[in-house]
């Protein structure tokens, strides 16, 4: 039996987690995680770092790729997940539908709990760069509350320290009460869509297209739904 150890998108950690065991239970082999922000991973594989498996962003993938580090065939979209407004449980539910609405409601917003853009998080990074092209960085300053993962941005609201959270909406499903809205109108929005390949490093290259296959079976959509994420 093999022992695998999967670098994964932090978002995804409830769904893989869960599936990861039922695959180890099912097949024998060991699974071994490595959950941290795609920006965090991706420094650690620029720095030598190796694991059998990798569940990253379609970029991340296709760098690797290139690089010759992935097993040519071995890529599979696994889901796919977007930016999210969150609420409490039980709180009204905003519009956002439009970019106007959208404004209205962060200009006359006391606090937002958002994922903080220099932890490396696919959210975070997005949204920076969104907020500062549109000119409403300044706006936001005083109110805006960077947290270290999109499950703290999902705590902060179901404390009543934010009216609302922005975080991937995986992020947000792995937290008892908080409720995911929809998706931010766009260009605030955006669908990430994680892929996973074997890495050509992997001494278990068949353990892990194996895990691979589980991750996307057919009867794995409600996991995925329950986390917050589609199936691609």
């Amino acid at each position: 039996m093999a022992k695998l150890k999967v670098m994964c998108a932090r978002s995804m950690h409830v769904a893989v987690g869960a599936l990861g065991q039922a695959f180890a239970q099912a097949s024998g082999h060991e699974v071994a995680f490595d959950f941290g922000t795609v920006g965090a991973l991706q420094t650690k594989l620029d720095a030598g770092e190796t694991a059998d498996v990798v569940i990253l962003s379609v970029g991340s993938i296709d760098k690797l790729e290139q690089a010759g580090a992935a097993v040519p065939g071995s890529r599979k979209n696994v889901a796919r997940t977007f930016i999210a407004l969150c609420v409490r449980e039980g709180a009204l539910r905003p519009d956002f539908s439009t970019v106007e609405a959208f404004r209205r409601l962060l200009e006359g917003a006391r606090a937002v709990a958002t994922s903080d853009p220099a932890v490396g998080g696919s959210a975070g990074v997005h949204l920076d760069k969104a907020f500062k092209a549109a000119g409403w960085d300044a706006m936001l300053q005083g109110k805006a509350m960077p947290q270290q993962t999109g499950a703290e941005v999902a705590k902060r609201v179901v404390e009543g320290k934010a009216e609302f959270g922005l975080t991937l909406s995986g992020e947000v499903a792995s937290v008892p009460g908080a409720v995911i809205v929809g998706p931010l109108p766009a260009p605030f929005g955006q669908d990430t869509v994680y892929c996973a390949a074997v890495t050509a490093a992997s001494t278990a290259k068949e353990a892990g297209l194996a895990f691979i296959a589980a991750l996307t079976a057919p009867g794995t959509r409600e996991t995925w739904s329950k986390a917050g994420f589609a199936l691609p």
